[in-house]
Parts: structure tokens; sequence; C-alpha cells
């Protein structure tokens, strides 16, 4: 479902005298349906660059990226959009949304844009805040104003609203309590029954052996820290 083949990556510090900062050389992995795959290595060896161009955020120095049938790589961005849309889903560790915008309406926009009817939305939207702890009071509210927890929980849900056959997972734990850190385990093990293929940044290393199928080092295709 995702296939990354001879990946490299570079930037070029243009407020520096155009330095050249080399980023990863190299790089190959395959992640079929069903598997979750962690990305580890040390700090600054490239796990969120790699996820970035797998979604299309960078671009690639060489190599190709392919999601289903589509290759990131070569993508023009309407291409981009519509694979975020219906098959690329992505959690990021940060929740950014447009201020005065309801809880209700930012889990639901995912289903909404893909043609879903607004009651169907709403209501697959509302499943799953309540599985995820949060409060009904607060759905009608920003989550701009909620705590970094509740902030998660909101991305969270936001990311498993639409059935996306690909998963980017960056940190889907952090900041959780045990209890939600649970439904959250849970939620990635139904994925992966449904057949989606995940990749992952987890430092909650409990998490990650729970969770993942196997893990890929990035470092070894690190110029300056492979082996």
């Amino acid at each position: 479902m995702i296939s990354v083949e001879n990946v490299s990556k570079s930037f070029t510090l243009h407020n520096q005298g155009a330095a050249v900062i080399p980023v990863m050389a190299g790089a190959s992995l395959q992640v079929e349906a069903g598997e979750c795959v962690a990305l580890v290595g040390a700090s600054g060896a490239g796990k969120s660059t790699l996820m970035r161009m797998i979604y299309g955020n960078y671009l690639t120095a060489s190599g190709r990226i392919m999601v289903g049938d589509l290759d990131v790589v070569s993508a023009v961005p309407r291409q981009i959009i519509q694979l975020r849309r219906t098959t690329l889903g992505y959690v990021s560790q940060f929740l950014r949304v447009v201020p005065r915008v309801s809880t209700l309406d930012v889990v639901a926009e995912p289903l909404l844009a893909t043609g879903s009817d607004r009651d169907t939305a709403i209501a697959s939207a509302k499943v799953l805040l309540s599985r995820l702890n949060i409060p009904e009071r607060l759905w009608q509210l920003s989550p701009t104003t909620f705590s970094g927890g509740e902030q998660q929980r909101v991305n969270i849900a936001r990311g498993f609203a639409y059935p996306y056959p690909a998963l980017l997972l960056d940190e889907p734990t952090a900041s959780l309590d045990p209890t939600n850190r649970a439904t959250v385990l849970t939620m990635i093990e139904e994925a992966k029954a449904r057949g989606v293929a995940i990749i992952g940044i987890f430092h909650d290393h409990a998490a990650r052996d729970a969770i993942c199928d196997r893990q890929f080092d990035v470092t070894q295709f690190t110029p300056g820290l492979a082996a």
C-alpha cells in the first residue's frame, strides 16, 4: 500500500550561504495493508522528514513514493489533495484548525469532504469524541481553547473519522492518560484489522512494542549517522 523506493532528501539553507544539509539518502520501505511499521532512530535522523515526504509536504531529491497507485514524488497538487482526502490520513502531534469552528465540525470534516451527509458525519464524530472521552459540553466549542491532551484526542478523532486505506501517526499516544492511551491503541488495532497500512513515530516504547509489527530504523539512511 505504501512503497518508498530509494528516496533522498536534503535542505538548502539560503540564509547561511546556501549550505546544503543532506538528511536522507537511498531510503526504501514497504508497508502492506494491515501492517503497522514504526519509524525509529535518533533525534534528527529523519523520521519526521520521511513522514512529511510520504504525505507530500516535502519534495524528495530522488526516488519514488507510491501510496496506492499514486507516485507522491511526481504528483501535481490536485492529486495530493485528493490523496489526502480519500487515501492517506495523517494524525500529527499538533491540532491545526480554523478558529471558531466547533469540535464536532472539526472531526466531521473529513467525512463531509468526501460526500457524507451532515447527519451521518456528525453522528460519527459524536461516537469518536465520546470514545475518546471529550466531554459533550465541549463539542460545540472550538478545540483551540482545549488542553494539549484534549486537542490531541480531537486530532485523533479527526484522523480516524474517515476510513483511510493508509495512515501516518506522529506520536499518537503522547500526552494521553492511561485510559485514553489504551483507547487509541485499540483504535489502531481495529484499523489494522480493517487492512489499513500504518506508519508511525512512537516515542512511547511500550505502545510501539504493543501495536507495531516491525521497526524501520531511518538512521541507516542518514548521512553522517549511518554505520
